[in-house]
């Protein structure tokens, strides 16, 4: 039993509870998912199941959209509606023109702090574990890419806007970012994810609708692939790939680490690479699915 799910997170459950919960519902210990989603967060959530877990990298890749209520005034702890209260401030003076000029700031790419209340591990311990344990830790930052934010509606203190960025990117912390550059503070109040990859909210799966359809509600693995650049092989070729042989290619490709293996049936085969040695480009196989 191998294929994707898409499903639908409700909220008051971590992605790790809905994976068990599958775990129970499809008989397998073998399903993963795509990237987590706060407890209180709801929407889209990917899983993969069977041979689909060993693809599930290339889901986490994907760029993601949200749908987002941000409370101005009101700064917490954890960023979010769900985390003690450390600072509130009068928002009343605060006007729609003044959130469209600093809201730009936060399109592009941009250098964000890693909120201290979250699931990044620092030698091997979430960061949300080491704030309740008083563990020291240094503050750390990544980069991310917002590709576009759209303000839906604006009736203080809340604002609604949509949110389409990059893996890793903490719609939270721009919550909160964007509250202090205003000078009044914020949070993140409310969060749908509606979108992942080619995963829409429209197409997701309820958790009670799971429970009935099963094997029914799997979706091929293929579409884990659908971003990677592809090559269709032979069956002598893919046979030799299902051995671990690499094979010389007699058409000019680009070198790439990742690119989707598949046979003449479009079948999903393998994840392999193309290295130059000797002056001859080499198809070199990475991940055999080794598929009946």
């Amino acid at each position: 039993m191998d294929g994707v799910l898409n499903i639908f997170k409700p909220s008051g459950m971590t992605s790790h509870d809905v994976v068990s919960f599958l775990r129970r519902e499809f008989k397998t210990k073998k399903i993963g998912h795509a990237g987590t989603l706060d407890p209180h967060a709801i929407g889209v959530l990917p899983l993969c199941v069977g041979k689909a877990t060993r693809l599930v990298e290339f889901l986490i890749e994907q760029d993601k959209q949200y749908l987002c209520e941000l409370t101005f005034g009101i700064t917490t702890e954890t960023q979010d509606a769900w985390g003690e209260v450390v600072r509130t401030r009068a928002y009343d003076q605060l006007t729609l023109e003044e959130i469209e000029s600093k809201i730009s700031q936060f399109i592009g790419k941009i250098t964000q702090m890693v909120p201290a209340y979250s699931a990044v591990k620092v030698e091997g311990i979430p960061l949300y574990k080491r704030m309740r344990l008083g563990m020291e830790t240094k503050s750390r930052s990544r980069q991310v890419t917002v590709y576009k934010i759209e303000i839906i509606k604006y009736k203080p203190p809340r604002l609604i806007f949509m949110i389409n960025c990059s893996k890793g990117t903490y719609v939270r912390t721009i919550c909160h970012d964007l509250g202090e550059a205003l000078g009044v503070g914020g949070h993140l109040s409310f969060l749908l994810r509606t979108k992942v990859g080619n995963f829409t909210l429209q197409e997701s799966i309820t958790l009670e609708e799971i429970a009935t359809l099963k094997e029914k509600a799997l979706l091929p693995l293929e579409i884990c692939v659908e971003g990677l650049a592809q090559i269709v092989l032979s069956e002598k070729e893919i046979t030799k790939i299902k051995h671990g042989q690499a094979l010389s290619l007699s058409e000019p490709f680009p070198l790439l680490k990742n690119m989707a293996v598949f046979n003449t049936q479009g079948k999903l085969e393998a994840i392999a690479e193309i290295i130059p040695i000797n002056n001859k480009l080499i198809l070199k196989p990475k991940k055999v699915l080794k598929r009946e």
